[in-house]
């Protein structure tokens, strides 16, 4: 008879069932793995042979195969370890094979028996709840896999553990899950000198997850200000936080266990490969973006990036997801963030300082912004110029609102955009309006469709570019408080279109 063991195989964040099939056949001896496994999975063979001699059970002088179906699928990582010694130990008849059937298994052996922890722990628990079936993982994985309550996550720290509870000697109690990581001390608003202009735009683009760009000087408070968003964010609901956790989770993020409430804050160099940023590399990893999902993506130096990474940021922006293809797999991650990009107006950075500037002002300007596509610069609903604080501002004790009295509002303007989009759970958030939504709930009055309408011919405005203008002003408003989209509403959402230093003509 055949042996079944089940375990998963990873394809972004979703986790597929894979049944590991083991048969003890008369013949020479020989232990064969098959089933499109690669490297690391072909040399579980031999730790599994050891890990099992290390609890003195001996492999019998038989013709030994695994076979990982569903065969056509590939199998990376060394998470089989666990199911297939589990499928062999259970056609031994060492440990029943009906309990086994009833387990989805992922971990690592080392030689001498010990369970190491492997990534992707809690995809792994919702896919064994989707099958009804009880999780088994080593004892480092159980606080993360337990978040998914509706699957028993059995956590061990060696396979003598394992064997003794399976066969009733010492059964293993369900594992808890970790503790709610605490938000870190964020750097508050108020210690930014100046800059009103700026920290509006920041309030609204939290309130709407707006895509924003600032363009200033060296040293006028681009980065500083980016730094300070997470403070204003609301925290991730239940569903926010089991999504980007799964994703954290196959990048080996979570700590101990815990699963954060704080939304993610990523930063990545301007030498990031494309590999880095949208993800890729050996297995397909998440990259940036996907890291990024449902928090910020902070691009400082946006201009230096290559350009083909900035260029593939403008579908994920627009759908919400990137596919990373692959010769035999498309991988599927999701990446809704905020993007908030941070430039210099040229390559010396004083170009509207006539003292400071070099000769070749204002092309200087004009070649460095124009490393930004046309269509990438559409994407930005905020665009803001972060001038050169005074000396003199910067002696002045902190004045201006706490972050704290930010989020508030933030906080509200966000409540009402769930209300009503509350029967659409595509939408979360105004700048996810689009189609018959965008016209419900953001249409102007007269006065401001008429004031649009005008600024879009004055400067030429995409078709893009009108519905963003719309799904800001519907977050100024939310701001303001206001069931209706009003003139002035519109006009201040258009102010945040028109063209910065560097970018004239380019609205």
């Amino acid at each position: 008879m055949i042996a079944r063991a089940y375990t998963v195989a990873f394809e972004g964040v979703e986790a597929r069932i894979v049944e590991v099939q083991c048969a003890l056949a008369p013949g020479l001896p020989n232990f064969a793995l098959v089933g499109l496994p690669d490297k690391a999975v072909t040399e579980a063979k031999e730790r599994v042979r050891a890990a099992l001699q290390a609890l003195s059970i001996a492999l019998p002088a038989k013709r030994i195969t695994i076979n990982l179906s569903p065969a056509d699928l590939p199998k990376e990582g060394s998470h089989f370890d666990l199911p297939i010694a589990l499928a062999l130990l259970a056609a031994l008849e060492i440990i029943p094979r009906d309990e086994v059937e009833r387990t989805v298994a992922l971990g690592e052996l080392s030689l001498d028996g010990k369970l190491i922890p492997v990534l992707g722990a809690l995809p792994a628990a919702m896919a064994a709840a989707e099958q009804d079936r009880k999780l088994l993982c080593p004892r480092a994985c159980g606080a993360e896999a337990a978040w998914v309550g509706a699957a028993q996550v059995i956590a061990a720290n060696t396979l003598d553990e394992v064997v003794r509870h399976y066969t009733g000697q010492n059964p293993l109690l369900p594992s808890e899950a970790g503790e709610v990581a605490r938000p870190q001390h964020h750097r508050d608003l108020r210690d930014v000198k100046g800059q009103e202009r700026a920290k509006r735009a920041l309030e609204i683009a939290a309130a709407g997850r707006h895509h924003m760009l600032l363009v200033g000087s060296p040293g006028s408070g681009k980065s500083m200000l980016a730094a300070r968003l997470p403070g204003i964010l609301p925290p991730l609901s239940a569903e926010e936080a089991l999504e980007t956790s799964m994703i954290h989770s196959l990048a080996g993020l979570l700590t101990e266990g815990g699963i954060s409430r704080e939304r993610p804050f990523r930063e990545p160099h301007h030498t990031a490969s494309m590999a880095a940023i949208v993800g890729g590399g050996r297995g397909a990893k998440p990259g940036e973006i996907s890291l990024a999902h449902n928090g910020v993506l902070f691009m400082d130096e946006f201009p230096e990036y290559p350009r083909t990474v900035l260029e593939t940021l403008r579908q994920p922006i627009e759908t919400g997801e990137v596919v990373v293809a692959r010769a035999n797999a498309h991988i599927r991650y999701p990446c809704r963030f905020l993007l908030v990009a941070a430039a210099n107006p040229c390559k010396c950075g004083y170009m509207t300082d006539p003292a400071r500037a070099c000769a070749r002002v204002p092309l200087c300007g004009e070649d460095y912004m124009g490393r930004i596509s046309g269509p990438l610069m559409d994407r930005f609903d905020l665009r803001v110029d972060v001038p050169p604080v005074a000396y003199t501002d910067l002696d002045l004790p902190a004045s201006g609102e706490r972050s704290s009295e930010v989020a508030a509002r933030v906080e509200g303007a966000r409540a009402k955009a769930r209300s009503r989009l509350s029967g659409h759970p595509t939408a979360r958030v105004n700048a996810d309006l689009e189609g018959s939504l965008l016209e419900e709930h953001a249409a102007p009055d007269e006065a401001g469709k008429t004031l649009l309408i005008r600024a879009a011919e004055r400067f030429g405005l995409t078709a893009r570019g009108y519905h963003r203008v719309l799904r800001v002003a519907r977050t100024i408003a939310d701001l303001d408080s206001s069931a209706a989209v009003r003139l002035p509403h519109i006009a201040e959402a258009i102010s945040y279109r028109m063209a910065v230093e560097g970018l004239k003509g380019r609205g």
